[in-house]
């Protein structure tokens, strides 16, 4: 496993998304991740899931002190005290006595963030937090999370793949030693038979989806969290470190194109 590092913290650079996994399938998914050596797992309040992917860490012969543990807030539980009791409740669900990261979900412009910040900053005076983020946060949003947080912004979480350009915001977090967690890293499944990834997978004996994957790794201070549910492409996405894309192939296979990005979205809501 290679890592990320911002702000002097490894985060492993592929680690596995849980989005829309629920019951035994999340549970068994998680365990088979780790098996597999994944050491980075990510989960929401939102996805309904937190008790079962606690079940696998627990199943999970792995030391808690080797996981990148990650989950996020959901929109309902901004408020100060809102954050604090939602927290605790994601701990016991987890079934540990820290998270590695917290993140604020999604932008809310109903609760200040300040509020919400402030809350966090304190989770990790208090040692149940060790770092904390945003997701889904422009760059102007996530100026002003930095702006409130005594504790650094560790990361923002994005969408972000060879279809959506995210060029200003890795530019700015660049600067300021900010981590991307590019989370659809597969454009919703839209790479899978892209003929430009095809092409350069062909020379490294890789997929378009393992290309798609090490063109984001290959990023400084870029890491990834990938969906998947079988054994085989659970490990075939951890297979992506033992080659590298030339600059050439760096600026080829990325492609701007929302359309490609919302076709891709939305034939993966209609296939559930």
């Amino acid at each position: 496993m290679e890592y990320a590092t911002v702000q002097g913290v490894d985060v492993p650079a592929v680690g596995l998304g849980t989005w829309r996994l629920t019951g035994e399938e999340c549970r068994e998914t998680v365990r088979t991740a780790l098996d597999l050596g994944y050491r980075h797992v990510d989960t929401a309040q939102a996805y309904g899931n937190e008790r079962r992917v606690g079940a696998a860490l627990r199943d999970a012969d792995v030391e808690r002190e080797d996981l990148f543990l990650a989950t996020k807030l959901s929109g309902g539980n901004r408020e100060y005290d809102d954050v604090l009791r939602s927290t605790d409740e994601s701990l016991a669900k987890l079934g540990t006595d820290y998270l590695d990261l917290l993140l604020v979900h999604w932008p809310n412009p109903r609760t200040p963030l300040e509020a919400t910040i402030t809350a966090m900053n304190d989770l990790v005076e208090a040692g149940k937090v060790r770092h904390v983020g945003v997701s889904n946060f422009g760059i102007e949003r996530l100026d002003r999370a930095r702006d409130l947080s005594d504790v650094p912004i560790l990361t923002d979480q994005v969408q972000y793949h060879p279809y959506w350009d995210q060029r200003e915001l890795l530019d700015y977090c660049a600067i300021h030693d900010v981590l991307v967690t590019a989370y659809s890293p597969l454009g919703h499944g839209g790479v899978l038979s892209d003929p430009v990834l095809e092409a350069v997978g062909e020379r490294y004996g890789k997929s378009p989806a393992q290309v798609a994957l090490r063109w984001l790794v290959q990023q400084d201070g870029v890491c990834t969290i990938p969906k998947a549910t079988s054994r085989d492409h659970l490990a075939a996405n951890l297979e992506v470190f033992d080659f590298e894309l030339t600059d050439e192939e760096m600026e080829r296979i990325r492609q701007p194109s929302k359309v490609r990005t919302l076709t891709g979205f939305l034939r993966a809501r209609l296939s559930r």
